[in-house]
């Protein structure tokens, strides 16, 4: 028998590193070629990991929630054979490569955006790491004497699992009444961990009474009122929030706003949906539509479709759209349409319902959300009439369309002016204040609002 390693496979450009999710397999089961061993996830989708080749589980490598390699062992295989052997589960891992010279512009325009990792000066949490249940009593004591939800994290708990007890609270209190709320952290977590090493781990990392340091280290914390629930966030949420703070402390944002009637557009695609969908075998929605008119826009205002390496602005050939997808858990994701420039509608349309079907039932692959070159958001689905986007970085721009609405508008003709009802849309774009000045990106927003309007309503579908 032979000893195969299952490898953790490339998973994108921009890609270094998974978490293992959950292990469909245990050691001594047997996997069938193609059988699904685990499922990893990276900070942009959820994947599955087949075995290559039937065998039985031997060992693992990795625990749930480990952050795992890119090239990494996940698992060894028993397999049928005389020899050891290595074996990539998709694709080789590259080896590590030879100096080389420095980079083309070609080259750079390919680097990823990686955020710089913030330092964390939050002190680190002694015993249990996972969500900490309070009961109905503690969360009462700590409402009427105002201990804020980021301090009872802080109290060490005597209690089952680390819990925080009716006495635990009650002397956390009655120590910052006194000014010795350090000692009494320190004293109760020594006396729950009894080795030395973790007690002075604790005494470490106790809290301060220190007013001006509290106030220098850390926010002021949420104090619990009334009724309250408390949720741990979930993975995507985490990243989510972490990609929104790194962009709002990386780019200067300025949004500007104008609105366009796509009467024309509205009364095309109603009257060319039904025929579309039927030759086609796809759904013609507003996204395609727009998505084009972005394009032509894009192509007049170059810096739109742009990205910033230190002090130098590197404006990409490649026209790959971003299209924000809200998941039915509230998340969101941001599949990329690759090369929207060479596609005609029918290629857009399809690719963006493909996209969205694979968005909302978890089937992305890892690839679908590279390479974005500006980010388009449709925050009408929802009912908004505007938004104020936050860029995706590397990029430079974002739009967000609203609601389309039916209002009186002036129609002005050379004959004279008149009232008539139109489907009218807001548009707002934010963008990046250290290379698009007021003047471009406001241009350019009226020149998408131009595209949109200029919708030919004679054309073929």
């Amino acid at each position: 028998m032979a000893i195969v390693d299952l490898v953790m496979p490339k998973l994108g450009e921009s890609i270094m590193e998974a978490t293992i999710l959950k292990w469909n397999k245990q050691i001594g089961d047997n996997i069938a070629v193609d059988e699904t061993v685990l499922e990893i996830a990276t900070d942009k989708v959820d994947t599955e990991v087949p075995a290559p080749f039937a065998g039985k589980l031997v060992e693992i490598c990795f625990q749930v929630n480990d952050v795992a390699p890119i090239g990494s062992v996940l698992a060894k295989i028993e397999i049928a054979g005389e020899n050891n052997a290595v074996v990539n589960t998709i694709v080789e891992t590259p080896a590590p490569p030879a100096a080389a010279p420095a980079p083309t512009r070609e080259e750079i325009e390919s680097i990823p955006y990686v955020p710089a990792a913030p330092v964390n000066t939050a002190p680190q949490e002694t015993g249990n790491t996972e969500t900490r249940f309070y009961s109905p009593l503690v969360l009462n004591i700590a409402q009427s004497e105002g201990v804020s939800f980021s301090d009872l994290e802080k109290i060490p708990g005597t209690g089952s699992g680390g819990r925080v007890s009716k006495k635990d609270i009650l002397n956390w209190v009655a120590a910052k009444k006194s000014g010795t709320t350090a000692n009494v952290v320190s004293t109760a977590v020594a006396a729950s961990t009894p080795t030395p090493a973790a007690s002075t781990s604790a005494t470490q990392v106790a809290p301060t009474t220190s007013a001006s340091t509290s106030a220098a280290s850390s926010p002021a914390g949420v104090v619990l009122s009334g009724a309250s629930e408390i949720i741990e966030m979930d993975r995507m949420r985490k990243l989510i929030a972490k990609h929104m703070v790194d962009s709002v402390q990386t780019s200067p944002h300025v949004t500007s706003f104008s609105e366009a009637d796509v009467t024309n557009l509205v009364q095309w695609r109603n009257n060319n949906k039904a025929t579309f969908e039927k030759r086609e075998g796809t759904k013609l929605t507003f996204t395609p539509l727009i998505v084009e008119c972005l394009v032509a826009a894009m192509k007049k205002f170059p810096l739109i479709n742009s990205s910033l390496d230190g002090d130098k602005i590197i404006i990409k050939k490649d026209f790959n759209i971003g299209m924000a997808t809200a998941l039915p858990n509230g998340n969101l994701i941001v599949p990329v349409i690759k090369g929207a420039d060479q596609l005609n509608l029918v290629g857009l349309s399809k690719s963006i319902n493909s996209l969205a079907d694979a968005a909302r039932n978890n089937k992305l692959k890892p690839d679908d959300t590279q390479n974005g070159t500006f980010t388009f958001t449709n925050v009408g689905t929802f009912g908004s009439l505007m938004g104020t986007p936050i860029i995706n970085q590397p990029q430079v721009a974002i739009i967000a369309v609203g609601a389309i609405k039916k209002r009186v508008a002036v129609i002005e003709t050379p004959s004279g002016d008149s009232m008539a009802i139109r489907h009218m849309m807001y548009l707002s774009l934010s963008y990046d204040h250290r290379i698009i000045d007021g003047s471009v990106g406001a241009s350019f927003l009226t020149e998408v609002a131009n595209q949109l309007e200029a919708w030919d309503p004679n054309r073929t579908a």
